[in-house]
């Protein structure tokens, strides 16, 4: 496992070890003890979730105000566009935001800490992406910041208007949102 790191120190890139030949391939996706090593993060996860998405779907950005979730993120089956915002106040990349590709064929990782605002988009015919948290789904605790705030300009590379649900289309601007201190 090798960490890359990004322009917001605290969104560590994981690259895993992967063992392939002939057959196949291998590779250890999560280790508690490897990860504290190398992220200095003693993580417990307690929910994994996965998703499915076809091309051009666009999902989040998304967080939870009240307990706000760890994510180790990766991608099984196609490939997103993965965009990650800093929404704490207190933080110097406060605002910033890191994009980045993740595919079943680069097979890296994204690990999000507590204090983020998260979305992809589903760049190929359909997507599958696994997510492991650090605290439950609250839904009365999740929040929504719009993926199109004009503030926070991402270029989310589309070719044509995403796809979102209702509730993302109902995302509150950067500026109205509830932010971590």
């Amino acid at each position: 496992m090798k960490i890359i790191h990004t322009a917001i120190p605290d969104l560590l890139i994981i690259e895993p070890k992967v063992f392939g030949d002939g057959r196949g391939f291998f590779f250890e996706s999560f280790n508690r003890r490897r990860f504290a090593e190398l992220t200095g993060h003693d993580v417990d996860f307690v929910q994994d979730n996965h998703s499915r998405s076809v091309q051009n779907v666009l999902r989040g950005l998304h967080y939870q105000i009240q307990h706000p979730q760890g994510k180790l993120v990766r991608v099984v089956q196609g490939s997103v566009l993965d965009v990650v915002v800093d929404i704490r106040k207190s933080s110097p990349t406060f605002r910033q935001h890191v994009a980045l590709e993740l595919s079943a064929e680069n097979r890296l990782m994204l690990w999000i800490p507590e204090g983020f605002a998260h979305g992809f988009l589903a760049l190929t015919e359909s997507a599958e992406f696994l997510y492991k948290t650090t605290d439950y789904w609250f839904p009365e605790h999740e929040r929504c910041i719009r993926w199109d705030d004009p503030s926070l300009a991402i270029d989310w590379q589309l070719k044509t208007a995403p796809t979102v649900s209702a509730k993302d289309a109902q995302g509150k601007s950067f500026a109205a949102a509830e932010l971590f201190a």
